[in-house]
């Protein structure tokens, strides 16, 4: 059985139902440090990021929430392990939502206390399985394999669930992509609290955007998912721009320049790779619903990306630039890049 997923408000976002579906980062700087932490989602804003998580290790990176908050302007998450105390304060600090684990929190009186305040402020609660982290019992009974991550995840909501605390997020991650597909297609049969998406640990941001491609983009074909992050031992940036691009490729987010470009091959007689490597990178922060296509010859030109807003197909050290498939002028090499952008700004 499938369920319908349950809407969970997170600030002025909506994860789950019928919601879009949004793109989350991490920030790598010491929350401690409020301006590099402001200065880096600010960034993460501008490329588009839906909500960001903070690691928060002591009482001072929960009371740093506080300042942070005031100076951005999409939800906030509070990381805690272990510590129930932080969880506390980083909700009275105005987090937007909270991860924690509560099996790893303490005794019950201890969860009791978080969901109080997660209660009394409207805080949703995201119970982040780990294949890594699993309790030493459940490993035993069913080792480190999806169906242990199923049992820990709804082991851990049965104790909010108790306190009658509802508003809760699912994750299931492993590095391991198989694994991470099948525990989130078991859960998403077995519960109906929305699923944050991600492949832990993926690794570089070559390998990492790869694993977490095939891991998201796999379930979200399926209808499986609500929210998502790409984890990369990179910039965070690179995880918004990776997890934008996953979701424009299956068709799920229209807004935002979707670019297209060719492998080139012996036909090509301009240096393709870095036309387009500079147009894309120019457009990463352009918001415009238009796709861009960037084609090596005449053959793979405006007769197979006709259906592109405006490109451009490589000739002899020149270029033919096109709109709806239909050719406009020629560019010298030296131009391409140039001209293409002017035209596009101007649409």
């Amino acid at each position: 059985m499938y369920f319908v997923k349950k809407s969970i408000r997170v600030k002025d976002l909506i994860i789950g139902g019928n919601s879009n579906i949004t793109v989350q980062s991490m920030t790598t700087t010491d929350t401690r440090d409020v301006k590099s932490t402001i200065e880096q989602i600010k960034r993460l804003e501008d490329v588009g990021c839906d909500i960001v998580r903070v690691a928060v290790l002591d009482l001072e990176a929960s009371f740093a929430i506080s300042q942070i908050k005031k100076n951005i302007k999409i939800p906030l998450v509070a990381d805690i392990h272990f510590d129930y105390r932080l969880a506390i304060e980083s909700i009275k600090n105005g987090a937007d939502k909270i991860r924690i684990n509560p099996g790893n929190i303490g005794s019950i009186d201890r969860i009791k206390k978080v969901v109080s305040a997660a209660k009394e402020y409207g805080v949703p609660i995201r119970i982040g399985v780990n294949a890594g982290s699993l309790a030493k019992d459940i490993v035993q009974k069913y080792g480190v394999t999806p169906k242990a991550m199923v049992v820990s995840a709804l082991e851990n909501a049965k104790i909010l669930e108790d306190l009658d605390f509802y508003d809760i997020v699912f994750s299931l991650k492993a590095s391991d992509v198989v694994k991470t597909i099948e525990a989130y297609t078991l859960i998403d049969k077995e519960s109906d609290y929305p699923l944050h998406l991600g492949v832990t640990e993926s690794g570089t941001k070559w390998n990492g955007i790869i694993k977490s491609s095939i891991g998201i983009g796999s379930l979200l074909a399926r209808g499986i998912g609500d929210t998502i992050r790409v984890s990369l031992t990179s910039e965070p940036e690179d995880e918004v721009r990776a997890g934008i691009e996953i979701l424009k490729a299956l068709g799920i987010r229209k807004n935002g320049i979707q670019f297209i470009s060719c492998p080139t091959c012996g036909r090509c007689k301009i240096n393709l790779i870095e036309i387009a490597n500079k147009v894309q990178d120019s457009l990463a922060n352009v918001d415009k619903n238009i796709k861009v296509a960037i084609m090596g010859c005449a053959v793979n030109g405006p007769g197979e990306a006709k259906e592109a807003d405006i490109g451009i197909a490589g000739g002899d050290k020149e270029a033919l630039l096109f709109k709806k498939g239909k050719i406009i002028r020629k560019i010298s090499e030296d131009n391409i890049v140039k001209e293409l952008l002017d035209e596009i700004y101007k649409m």
